[in-house]
This record gives C-alpha cells, structure tokens and sequence, in this order.
C-alpha cells in the first residue's frame, strides 16, 4: 500500500502536470451525500482521482485527537475511535458521509448545539492547491485564512488531504429523552433552556406537525436496561412521536438515521421486510448517480437545510406553514462558535444571534407547479437567514456574495487556484450544477 506521502505525490503531480486549464472534478470512493442534479456539468468534467486518500493515519488517546486522510467515512471514524473510549466532536447522520466531506459541506448534528459543525473541531488541513503546491493550514500559521475558509466551499479552493481533528470521551450507550410540546414557543423555551445550561450530550428534534414538537435530549450514558437500533424494519423519525425515552449502542445512535432522516425507503412494512436491510442513504444515492442521465429532474424530491437565526424562528414557521406546509422538519440547534470568515459582513452586521435552528426537509414531493427551492430561498434572502448549498440554488451573483464572503475567498482562490479549474464556489453551486456555465 502507498504511503501517504506516496499518495499526495501522484495527486500533487497530476496537477502540476496539467496543460489545460478546464475545470476538473474529484473522483473519490466514497458516494457525494448532495441532492442529485442529472445536469450537472461535473459529469464529464476531466477527474483527479482521490479514492485511495481513506485511511486512518493515527489516533492520539492521551491528545484526544486524530490524525486521517479526508476520505474516511464516519462509519468506519466512529468503529475506529470508540475503540479507545472517544468520538468526534460531531458525527454527521450517514454513515458514508466523509470527513473531507464534513468540512467542504458544511455537517452538523445533535452535539452542534455546543460544538457548532465537524470543521470546528479541527486543527490542522493539509491542502493540495490546483498547481500541485501542498499547504499545511492551521489556524494560526501563515495559511490560517485558507484553514478558515475551506469551509463549505466545496473543494472549489484546493483538495484536502490530510485533517487533524479533535475528539471527546464517550460512553458504550446514549439515552434518549422525549420531550414533547405543542406550541412553537414551549419548543423554543425548551432549546433555550438547554443551549444556555449545556446540560444534555446531545440535541436534536422532529417538528411532526404545528402541533407537535418534539425535542430529543441525549446522553451518554454507561449502562442501558435495553438497546434499540433503527437499521431494519423500525423508523427513527417515527419513534420519536410515541416513545418517552430510548436506549441505542452509541454506534446506533450516531447512524439512527442512516436509513434516512424523514424520507425513509421502502415505506411500506412489507417493502422494509424484505428489503429493509439493503436499502439505505448510500444504495440510494449510488443507483441515482448511476441513472443521472435518464431519471427525470421532477421525480428528484426536495431536500434542503435552511439555517434561521434563532430570534427569527417563529416569524419564518408562520411563512413556512402559510407558503410550504410540509412537515416533517427534521431540526437541529446549531452554535456558531465564532463569526466565521466565509461568511460576508453584511451578513454579520444585520445577524445578531449566536444560536441557530437548522431546518431540514426531506423528501418533500409537490405537484403545484411551485419552484420550492426559489420560494424558500427568496424568504432566506429577505430574512437575513442561510441555506446549504447541495442542492438546486438561484442566487444571482451580486445577492449570493451578499452572505458569503467575497474578498476572503477571492483572496484565497489567487493563491490556490489562479485558474480556476476548482470552479468558482458561485458557478459551482448556483449554475454548473443546472448544466449552465461561468
């Protein structure tokens, strides 16, 4: 097996080596855990293939860190780190999620009330630029501008290669509590509650209807009466409506909705039976990238994180059930740890709050002839509120640097890829993914 020197070499000398300046794209082993666009230019974009950077280099028990290559996948992170009593700080709902992935998309889950996404853990990138330099970025050393920026750009400033990432003890079980409200403002009050006293591991919830809400407050606990998973005939999501409590493996907790978060297939019991254990985020998104071509962009349904400032919550909910009226929302409070340097500031000017609701929707079909994503996006836009960008996006150029942070990114793109063949982070998310160009 190479090493990972030999590994970085080949990748940074296929770069170095390239005539062309057209746009290239990232073969890797793992699935792209994004909305599928069957028009997506990256199609038949020329690949630098990654697949073979998925390897464990080190875990440090006594440092509480690890030291891995960007496309390892949660699953195997999780298996690997528990070993030796620890986690990372924040575990990504899909098992084949990647690390490198985690930070180039922007990943959270239940610990992100505290500890805000993966990227916030880190420590240290190695980053291979387009001209095949390669980059050690920390946060304070002369590349700490390009760490902070490598953040939900979406590989669009160099290939990360290596990540160095801290972790936290953890326990063989996780215990979950219920809570149920029926009013927005009691759900409210109840994640208020616990952001300000850090009292729970973990917390995340399911808005089920305008009239239930419910919180999931867990921890870590040593001992369980009972352990639950969800990988077969039974539904997360649904569980939460009936139960008080829960006990999972914390393995099984991390990947409770690994066989999807509210769009779970098969649906029927029958269907779960016999192909329940087959069927899960990865297969799906494996068949559906295979079949780009011929599956229709109608059939694809509506998948969406929308990110409210917490103060704005209930004004965007009463939009929400006037204009979409889908439910369920998957929900996570998420902590931004620190005004990050991707973001513009015009957006931290008109955005006091610290805490914000990720809004997730899955698995939304309707007929209406409405463009969701336009919707959903214009009301984020007039609200001062974010969204992520794997899926279909219409920003114009001038409204889309209006929240990221143009000058940070330009400033960084000219040093690690002067001609662009990374694609720029507004063609390639607002308009390469329809099939348009620059």
């Amino acid at each position: 097996m190479p090493t990972h020197e030999q590994k970085v070499y080949r990748i940074a000398q296929q770069l170095k080596r390239r005539k062309s300046t057209k746009p290239v794209s990232l073969k890797k082993k793992a699935v792209a855990h994004q909305v599928p666009k069957p028009h997506d230019k990256r199609h038949s974009d020329e690949k630098i293939d990654i697949s073979d950077l998925n390897k464990i280099i080190l875990i440090d028990r006594e440092k509480q860190t690890c030291i891995a290559e960007p496309g390892v996948t949660f699953v195997d992170l999780v298996k690997a780190t528990l070993r030796y009593g620890l986690v990372p700080f924040v575990v990504p709902e899909l098992k084949t999620i990647t690390i490198g992935g985690a930070v180039a998309g922007c990943s959270i889950e239940s610990m992100s009330y505290k500890y805000g996404g993966f990227h916030d853990s880190c420590l240290e990138y190695e980053v291979i630029t387009a001209k095949g330099e390669v980059l050690l970025c920390t946060p304070d050393n002369k590349n700490k501008l390009l760490f902070q920026m490598m953040h939900g750009t979406f590989g669009t400033l160099g290939i990360i290669s290596k990540l160095k990432f801290r972790l936290i003890p953890a326990k063989k079980y996780v215990k979950v509590t219920y809570e149920k409200y029926r009013t927005l403002e009691g759900y409210k009050a109840a994640i208020w509650k616990h952001y300000e006293q850090k009292d729970v591991d973990f917390m995340d919830g399911i808005i089920h209807s305008p009239t239930l809400y419910v919180l999931s407050a867990a921890n870590f606990v040593d001992k369980a009466p009972y352990t639950d998973s969800y990988d077969w005939m039974k539904i997360y999501y649904l569980s939460t409506k009936t139960r008080n409590e829960d006990y999972l493996k914390t393995a099984d907790y991390f990947f409770r909705y690994d066989k999807g978060v509210t769009n779970v297939n098969p649906k029927s019991f029958l269907g779960r039976l016999f192909f329940g254990k087959l069927v899960n985020s990865t297969r799906v998104l494996t068949v559906v990238q295979k079949l780009h071509k011929i599956i229709p962009s109608k059939m694809i349904p509506v998948t969406l994180d929308v990110f409210i400032p917490f103060s704005k919550v209930s004004e965007f909910i009463k939009w929400y059930q006037q204009e979409v009226n889908f439910f369920p929302l998957w929900c996570v409070p998420y902590n931004s740890v620190r005004k990050y340097e991707w973001l513009s500031k015009e957006f931290w000017r008109n955005t006091k709050d610290t805490l914000f609701l990720d809004l997730a929707i899955y698995g939304m079909r309707k007929n209406d002839g409405r463009d969701y994503y336009k919707i959903l996006e214009d009301k984020l836009m007039e609200m001062g509120a974010l969204k992520t960008l794997i899926s279909t996006n219409y920003y114009t150029e001038s409204n889309f640097w209006k929240i990221w942070n143009k000058k940070n990114y330009d400033q960084v793109k000219s040093r690690t890829d002067p001609d662009n063949i990374f694609r720029n982070l507004y063609t390639k998310t607002c308009r390469t993914t329809m099939g348009l160009g620059e």
